[in-house]
């Protein structure tokens, strides 16, 4: 048994004391190490880094820890149990870290728990502590650790089978409002930390039909007490990360509904989508996972080529669950999928790096996105996500609507998801081509390993949705629901950037490869200040370039570092890159009985 013990010690400083005690330590040395990055998250982030004190002790006998390297730290020989202290500096507001204020604390295992080397294995207990204070009297608990004599929602004792499972369970103290509703037999509570005026029981009726489809798709809930969402409410944040029985979550306040709301707007579809994403995964990462994520080594990077299907599956299911639930309508639907289409178009990257190269190199592009990123890299979550539905489709209307992606996903949890057994490179798509019987290698090819543009257009039409690309607006037009009457011929001159404002500065943020702010040596960084002498500011910037006539440069003065320096800039037409959908009225009764389909409400079909 390893004991951990920790105690949110100054809420002020944001300083976690944490101990753990190791009653037979290795004979040769006992090292320990805390993790460079946490599973779901695939980025090195060297969470040693914020232990700022360390010591050891065998009874009242300080013990010399010697440090090997940027995250472990090994004991000198000893025969008696030993308790190591240590301090954790917690400012990181995010689903991937650890936070601790006089407002509320969060960790996640990862931040906050050293692995004993060798010894991982073993069962493991926490204390978790409240903090000291008058103020901090009404602070409760919410995790999903098992229960080792803490009462629902207490501090006290949790305990883990192993430490892989000790840090697979986030923790929130402080404070919140919670919910909760039933599905499946299991009792799903709903915590919502910071302030906030939501409406928990529209909340709480929405993710029941969302999680109920998830079910429904894959027959069965995988073996739980209690699943939990935990959800941090902020002025502006978004952000996600999946765990065995939870999900952490970040949100904006204004996304969640009030009591008197009972429109879907867009935040709260966008929550409702990422509370989507995140259940999906308790099957689809969690579960069904590269054989390199079994047990994955937490101390350097575990690559796989195959985070497409993990994360552009589970961003196909996310949104269509909202459909299929009847969270929203096929227009909503389609309103985020057309914005899903847009933002794969607006990136120059997705004719230079494929999915699976995306999927291998999120450690140090993905995750590390630069001033270059839009030219060189692709999503694997948004592109991904449509090649699922393209996959969706072709194998419906290969079967003659026989068969589907959604079998396929439960084959993949049967086979290999509900046994533990990891998925070797290749084999979801050996799985569904030898399931399905369809030679599927030509697709894969282009789609997985390709720079091709998806024929997204096709697909859509076999189930009656029309589809077409035009010129952006600007910068915050990425698509959505359009009228199939309405044409737009206009031709828009743009720059080929992508701005952002710095007080009263305007700063170019990215410069799209071969449009005209490149051409004419403009830069990442470049301050922009006129346009034909005119004072650039964010709101009259896109109507300087406009008004350009077609064809005729602009002079454009900009600071790049200290310096100002004039370009002459030929404003170019933009690209057709922002996509419209809209559901076809004239199509045949096998069309609407392929698109009912596809959009069936799984939960009540089955």
């Amino acid at each position: 048994m390893i004991d951990y013990r920790i105690e949110p010690l100054s809420p002020e400083a944001h300083l976690f004391q944490v101990s753990v005690t190791i009653q037979k330590p290795d004979p040769n040395g006992q090292v320990v190490s805390l993790p460079a990055w946490i599973p779901g998250s695939y980025m090195i982030r060297d969470f040693a880094r914020n232990i700022i004190a360390i010591s050891a002790h065998a009874g009242k006998t300080a013990l010399q820890l010697n440090k090997l390297d940027k995250q472990r730290w090994q004991l000198p020989v000893v025969n008696d149990a030993v308790t190591i202290r240590y301090q954790v500096y917690a400012w990181d507001l995010s689903v991937r870290g650890a936070h601790l204020d006089t407002t509320h604390g969060f960790f996640n295992g990862t931040s906050v728990f050293l692995k004993v080397e060798g010894q991982d294995d073993q069962a493991c207990l926490v204390e978790i502590m409240p903090p000291n204070g008058k103020g901090y009297k009404g602070w409760r608990v919410a995790t999903t650790l098992p229960s080792c004599g803490a009462k629902p929602y207490g501090f006290g004792i949790y305990g883990a089978s192993n430490y892989d499972e000790l840090i697979d369970h986030p923790v929130e103290m402080g404070l919140f409002t919670d919910a909760s509703f039933e599905v499946s037999g299991v009792r799903h509570d709903v915590v919502i930390t910071g302030k906030h005026y939501a409406d928990l029981e529209r909340i709480c009726a929405d993710l029941q039909k969302i999680c109920a489809q998830h079910i429904a798709l894959f027959g069965e809930l995988p073996e739980m007490e209690r699943y939990l969402f935990l959800v941090m409410a902020v002025g502006d944040g978004y952000g996600g990360l999946e765990h065995r029985h939870s999900t952490a979550l970040i949100c904006k306040r204004d996304d969640l509904p009030q009591v008197h709301q009972t429109k879907m707007s867009d935040g709260y579809r966008q929550f409702l989508g990422l509370c989507s994403h995140e259940y999906f995964h308790l099957w689809n990462v969690k579960r069904i996972k590269p054989k390199a994520f079994i047990s994955p080594d937490l101390s350097r990077e575990t690559y796989t080529a195959q985070l497409w299907a993990f994360e552009g599956i589970t961003s196909y299911y996310d949104d269509l669950a909202l459909l299929r639930s009847g969270c929203i309508d096929l227009e909503g639907y389609l309103t985020l999928l057309a914005k899903t289409i847009s933002r794969v178009l607006k990136g120059p990257g997705r004719l230079r790096q494929s999915v699976a190269e995306s999927s291998f190199d999120a450690w140090t592009k993905f995750y590390k996105q630069d001033e270059n990123a839009p030219n060189a890299i692709v999503s694997y979550y948004t592109k991904g996500a449509l090649i699922a539905l393209l996959l969706d489709h072709i194998i419906r209307d290969r079967s003659d609507g026989a068969q589907s992606l959604d079998d396929c996903m439960r084959l993949l949890w049967q086979q290999h998801g509900a046994k533990n057994i990891g998925l070797e490179e290749g084999a979801i798509e050996q799985l569904i081509a030898t399931h399905t019987g369809l030679d599927l290698n030509d697709f894969f090819d282009s789609a997985i390993r390709g720079t091709e543009d998806l024929d997204l257009e096709s697909a859509l039409a076999s189930i009656g949705i029309g589809f077409r690309l035009r010129q952006s607006r600007g910068l915050t037009d990425h698509g959505g629901v359009a009228d199939p009457a309405t044409a737009n011929d206009s031709t828009r001159l743009v720059l080929g950037v992508v701005t952002r404002s710095e007080g009263k500065d305007l700063v170019i943020a990215n410069v799209f490869d071969q449009g005209a702010a490149q051409l004419a040596g403009l830069s990442a960084g470049d301050v922009l200040m006129a346009i034909d002498g005119l004072r650039v500011t964010e709101a009259n910037v896109d109507s300087l370039v406009t008004s350009a006539l077609n064809g005729t440069p602009v002079k454009v003065h900009a600071f790049r570092r200290d310096e100002l320096m004039v370009f002459d800039v030929t404003p170019l037409p933009a690209v057709n890159d922002t996509c419209e959908l809209w559901v076809k009225s004239d199509v045949d009764q096998d069309t609407l009985k392929r698109r009912a389909s596809w959009s069936a409400d799984i939960s009540k079909s089955e």
